[in-house]
């Protein structure tokens, strides 16, 4: 089934663009949850914080129409302009993450430095730098991809490079991004055709890394003696997991109804950011959020099977940003819904889409104006394609 909308433009010359119905009704329909209730958990807090229970909402709008613009940018440039500049972008992301560590510029929030105040806006750094590393990756595999895995130095030089920011993101300290970011590398590099026996080492290692990175952080095992046992210590370290829990309890089968969640009234911190979803439970229920996990689901599933499509046509530089940019959207996302639930211990992460946040919203409607161009490109009557497949 072709799931595309023919969209014509006509000009001096007449063109069509393909864009993917499913991968872009899975996006829409998560903002308009997503509006809803950064609505619904919001007042409370924006009431007593701001004096204003639609601070937050108006924002968001906001944020929405911004992302959108986003989404419009991305779609309309060519993905050969993003490969061009890859070294550039990556670099920038690079100089962000330095500034952002700065005392006096970047701002420091519960003790982590990751956003950058512009006119009235906070940017977070990471959203930026884990886009401009899936970029910068692509390029690079797709680049070299003839050969690649034969000498160890093929994915040693890639992962020298990301080093550097893992290193800057463990600093503001961002272990969630880390985590997700490094996750997202090692899904690129098996696409790349490296020797198994040096991907499992690198897994083996990689995995080691980052539970001493766990461990020598106090915060860090705090976070997960909570998480194991937050009801020992309910009113302290494990009172955000105990109050989420709650409400996925109040929530049973169908909800409370939309706007009727007691534990957003002061009672769950970060509501509309990082426990949203905990919030979409109480008031919708288990059925509730099978429906958005089922939106999460197609949005994933159309992401991954365009990349199959790029696999197929051997358009490898497509084919590594579709399956970055889906790991990227799909690990946080899996990393939200396990902290709201109780699964995970407490990342910092927000839900793609549905939580407030100006910097993760307009970055991830950036990533699927990308992907949705990509998708175009993979039509068979596109003239890009057929450049594509003459070049090889």
């Amino acid at each position: 089934m072709n799931m595309t909308i023919p969209l014509n433009f006509h000009g001096s010359q007449r063109s069509t663009w393909r864009i993917d119905s499913m991968l872009l009704l899975a996006v829409m329909a998560l903002m308009s949850v997503g509006l809803t209730m950064v609505a619904s958990a919001s007042f409370s807090y924006a009431a007593h914080q701001f004096n204003n229970e639609f601070y937050f909402v108006v924002r968001h709008a906001v944020y929405l129409i911004i992302a959108l613009g986003a989404m419009a940018v991305t779609f309309f440039t060519p993905p050969s302009v993003w490969s061009q500049y890859s070294r550039l972008w990556m670099l920038l992301a690079v100089v962000l993450l330095i500034v952002v560590l700065i005392p006096g510029i970047g701002r420091e929030v519960n003790g982590s430095r990751r956003w950058l105040s512009l006119g009235g806006m906070t940017l977070q750094v990471s959203e930026l730098a884990k886009v401009a590393t899936v970029v910068f990756m692509a390029s690079y595999f797709a680049q070299h991809r003839d050969g690649f895995g034969d000498d160890w130095r093929d994915w040693a030089k890639p992962l020298g490079v990301l080093m550097v920011p893992l290193f800057l993101l463990l600093m503001e300290p961002d272990f969630g991004s880390l985590v997700v970011l490094v996750c997202t590398f090692m899904a690129m590099l098996f696409l790349s055709g490296i020797r198994l026996w040096h991907y499992l080492a690198l897994v083996v290692v990689g995995s080691s890394v980052l539970v001493l990175f766990a461990e020598a952080a106090p915060y860090r095992m705090a976070r997960l003696s909570s998480f194991l046992d937050p009801w020992s210590d309910q009113f302290n370290s494990g009172y955000q997991l105990t109050q989420s829990l709650i409400a996925f309890g109040r929530g049973e089968w169908f909800g409370v109804g939309l706007g009727q969640s007691v534990q957003k009234m002061l009672y769950l911190p970060e509501a509309h950011t990082d426990f949203v979803f905990a919030i979409f439970a109480e008031e919708f229920g288990f059925i509730g959020v099978l429906c958005l996990l089922g939106l999460y689901v197609l949005l994933v599933q159309r992401i991954f099977s365009l990349s199959k499509r790029a696999i197929s046509q051997e358009y490898w530089y497509g084919a590594f940003v579709l399956i970055g940019f889906g790991c990227l959207i799909s690990g946080q996302t899996l990393i939200n819904l396990g902290v709201n639930a109780g699964f995970l211990p407490t990342k910092g992460l927000t839900l793609p889409f549905v939580s407030y946040g100006g910097s993760s919203l307009m970055v991830t409607c950036a990533m699927v104006g990308m992907m949705l161009r990509i998708g175009h490109e993979l039509h068979p009557d596109t003239q890009v394609v057929r450049r594509v497949r003459r070049g090889r």
